[in-house]
């Protein structure tokens, strides 16, 4: 079939792709084709609307990719499990549901970059108060949003667990925030989350849904690109593997919303990128652009996990046999275990002086779980995911055949920089300092992970290496910048592709570097604005919004942070070998 002819086609209906088919086709004028490789997220799709279930989707081959790295050689050469949706709405259709925009000079990171002042926080606040309905923030809060499409809820945090953590970070020397969305990101208190009314509010159902009944909009699924078509360097639509047949589809504009695995491969499978990569597959370069798939970025974590002397956590809702009554409370009413993510507070800290802003972010559980489901061996648990959050690691991502459907080879060199590694034995020491505070003396039954044992340097990082996941933020393999910078690929000010016309990106993989929290808001945010940019608006006015520093900083040393010069490989030491 090759009559179709679109104004835009969207490549990906994930969390980005749902922002831009919404903005784009909204006034009706504009023909818009939303091609997502996955399938759709049903409403009756428990495993996706019931907050609770987030454990099942991950690895779950309907509904996860089940991408993996190579094998990762400062951890034991472990290849690492990502998991990221495929279906309608993408990751945020299978994630933990927990919103963090970052910290605000995450962005003056980004603005500080040459060509990237647009970029700032000033310039990014107004798109992430577009996007949002925060019903826990004052209607006067300057930096939060109040009629947007994703309506945030605060965790309660209600368990006794919950309030006996927040007290121990106090006891630790740390502050209580109101709202690490807000104008304090620094400190630790109750999260935002994306569940509405005690079911997922994913970015297909807050964006995507609305508008599927515009007759300008049209969205398949089960639709997998394999090449963005052009004449000379001017995109003109894609071609797609549909029901066992090959299609082809024109466009005025594609843009590309695969995040930052799918978009770097499908740019290199259409001869954008390297070009001796490239000829080494037999595929012909179209634009040189070596930039494409490097500069990869991601949090590593852990579980530091505690039994529970006292009968107060979630642990036993993990028994099977109590399934049907919690499912039935959350089918009735919406109500119940089910209805919650968990993911109800934490907290952002400093790790030593030499970081300008928090460089660990902890997430705090009242239940010692895995993300796959996996259990500790306890009747009662409680555990702090915790992992440094702008490691000066540098990864790449390189396709290894011209079938797109064959997963790309993904390094991310976990571990393997001085700084990352002091930065994890500082994480670890930093929990444990929390979780032995008073506070939570009455309730801890002893660390069950990583366990007494182990207390050295190298223990530490021995046991990081052997147990730590990803916190599932890949990013940064297309970034933004200017044309001057040799590994730029998408201009700052149209989300063009560099040296190529027709051709836009707008998801994780424009970011420049990863922000300090999980990236789901940061991507939302990016997408509200490129959809201005690719429509031609005059972007939303900067807001200058005064936001907690820890101490008196000029723009210059306001990005006190790793250079984004891909840091050269540490050896590993000789004892040293995963919402």
């Amino acid at each position: 079939m090759t009559n179709e002819s679109y104004d835009y086609v969207i490549v990906g209906g994930g969390s980005a792709g749902s922002v831009l088919a919404d903005r784009l086709s909204a006034d009706g004028t504009r023909t818009v084709l939303v091609l997502e490789a996955g399938r759709s997220d049903y409403p009756w799709d428990l495993f996706i609307q019931m907050p609770a279930a987030l454990t099942f989707p991950s690895g779950n081959r309907f509904y996860d990719w089940q991408y993996e790295s190579d094998p990762e050689p400062h951890m034991h050469a472990r290849k690492i499990a990502h998991a990221r949706g495929k279906v309608l709405g993408g990751s945020s259709s299978i994630n933990g549901m927990i919103f963090q925009r970052g910290n605000p000079l995450d962005y003056e990171r980004w603005g500080a970059d040459p060509g990237m002042e647009s970029w700032d926080f000033a310039h990014c606040l107004p798109y992430f108060k577009r996007m949002e309905t925060a019903l826990a923030a004052e209607p006067d809060d300057e930096l939060r949003g109040h009629d947007g499409p994703l309506v945030l809820e605060r965790g309660p945090a209600r368990n006794p667990l919950f309030q006996a953590f927040f007290r121990a970070s106090e006891e630790a020397g740390h502050k209580r925030t109101h709202d690490v969305n807000g104008y304090r990101q620094e400190g630790f208190g109750p999260f935002d989350r994306n569940v509405h009314k005690g079911q997922r509010l994913s970015a297909s159902r807050a964006y995507l849904r609305p508008s599927r009944g515009r007759k300008n909009l049209t969205v398949r699924t089960r639709a997998l690109v394999s090449k963005i078509n052009f004449t000379g360097t001017v995109a003109t639509g894609v071609s797609y593997r549909r029901n066992g047949r090959l299609r082809t589809v024109s466009a005025k504009e594609v843009v590309l919303c695969g995040g930052a695995i799918n978009t770097p491969q499908l740019l290199q499978l259409s001869g954008v990128g390297d070009p001796a990569h490239l000829k080494s597959l037999g595929i012909q370069p179209v634009v040189d652009l070596p930039g494409v798939g490097e500069n990869l970025q991601d949090h590593l974590e852990v579980y530091v996990q505690h039994s529970c002397t006292q009968p107060v956590s979630m642990q036993p809702n993990l028994s099977l046999w109590r399934y049907p009554l919690i499912g039935l409370q959350w089918l009735l009413g919406r109500r119940g275990p089910a209805a919650t993510n968990h993911f109800e507070g934490g907290g952002f800290v400093r790790s030593n002086d030499d970081v300008a802003y928090p460089n660990l972010m902890f997430h705090f559980l009242p239940v010692a779980v895995r993300y796959d489901g996996q259990k500790a061996d306890a009747k009662h648990g409680y555990q702090v995911h915790v992992g440094p959050m702008y490691s000066d690691a540098r990864g790449s991502l390189k396709i290894t055949s011209t079938d797109p459907a064959a997963h790309p080879s993904m390094l991310f060199n976990y571990l393997s920089t001085e700084q990352d590694k002091r930065e994890w034995v500082e994480a670890i020491r930093v929990t444990r300092d929390i979780l032995g505070q008073p506070a939570l003396a009455p309730f801890s039954g002893g660390e069950l992970s990583p366990g007494p044992s182990v207390q050295t340097d190298a223990e530490i990082l021995d046991w990081v290496a052997r147990d730590a996941e990803t916190a599932l933020h890949p990013s940064c393999t297309a970034k933004m910048g200017p044309a001057s910078d040799p590994m730029a690929v998408v201009d700052p000010l149209t989300m063009k592709v560099h040296g190529t016309s027709g051709l836009r990106v707008a998801d994780a993989s424009a970011m420049p570097y990863v922000t300090n929290g999980n990236i789901y808001a940061p991507v939302m945010m990016l997408a509200e604005k490129a959809a201005d940019l690719i429509l031609g608006r005059q972007p939303l006015t900067a807001e200058n919004a005064e936001f907690y520093r820890h101490r008196a900083v000029t723009p210059g040393d306001a990005v006190e942070v790793p250079s984004a010069e891909p840091a050269t490989a540490a050896a590993p030491a000789p004892s040293l070998g995963r919402a």
